[in-house]
């Protein structure tokens, strides 16, 4: 395996293992639906992740991964602090 594919491969786990958390934390937050949403769009492109990894285009695959993480992040983010706002934060 290359060092692309090594690295894809890792990030799609870690993405797996997070996924979960954070599909349960948007559940309980007041604005669930929307965040059930993010969540959909990064599992769709964990989804194109694996099936670009599998055609060999690491590139996009690369891409894609880090976009479901970046949307997942969000979400968790957002719904560990539902009532943070701009103007409390330092």
């Amino acid at each position: 395996m290359n060092e692309e594919a090594g690295r894809i491969k890792k990030d799609i786990a870690l993405f797996e293992a997070l996924s979960l958390g954070a599909a349960s934390a948007a559940g309980a937050a007041s604005a669930a639906g929307a965040r059930e949403e993010v969540l959909s769009l990064a599992k769709a492109y964990f989804e194109d992740a694996k099936y670009y990894l599998e055609k060999g285009d690491f590139f996009t695959a690369f891409g894609c991964i880090n976009y479901a993480h970046g949307l997942a992040d969000g979400v968790r983010k957002l719904s560990s602090q539902p009532n943070d706002k701009p103007e409390n934060r330092t």
